[in-house]
């Protein structure tokens, strides 16, 4: 068994292209309005609206990671989109999504 798949998160990862190119169980199920599985092969960026269409194809023409959570029907998610490397050289996106608590606990350590 593939550990992502038992990651209770969607793990999402993209080509240079914006190809889907990996898609973990918990992915599949969450993009299952938009065809789920067979995504994989499929253009990531087609499936954004803007401005996240634009911020997309940002990170594909340049290795950069992006952040952020959202809301919707009650659920908060962490969503982190990062840079997939492989011997150094810059192959496509990672994104991981998966829900955090309305009341977060924030601990500053030095």
């Amino acid at each position: 068994m593939n550990w992502t798949d038992g990651f209770l998160g969607a793990i999402t990862v993209c080509d240079r292209e914006g190809i889907v190119v990996y898609m973990n169980d918990r992915s599949k199920k969450q993009f299952d309005k938009d065809g789920g599985g067979s995504m994989v092969g499929q253009s990531l960026i087609e499936c954004h609206p803007e401005p996240a269409r634009t911020k997309l194809k940002e990170m594909l023409a340049e290795p950069i990671p992006n952040s952020y959570t959202i809301e919707k029907k009650g659920i908060r998610k962490m969503i982190h989109q990062t840079p997939w490397m492989e011997n150094g050289e810059f192959k496509g996106v990672v994104e991981i999504s998966f829900e955090i608590p309305v009341e977060m606990a924030h601990h500053k350590r030095s």
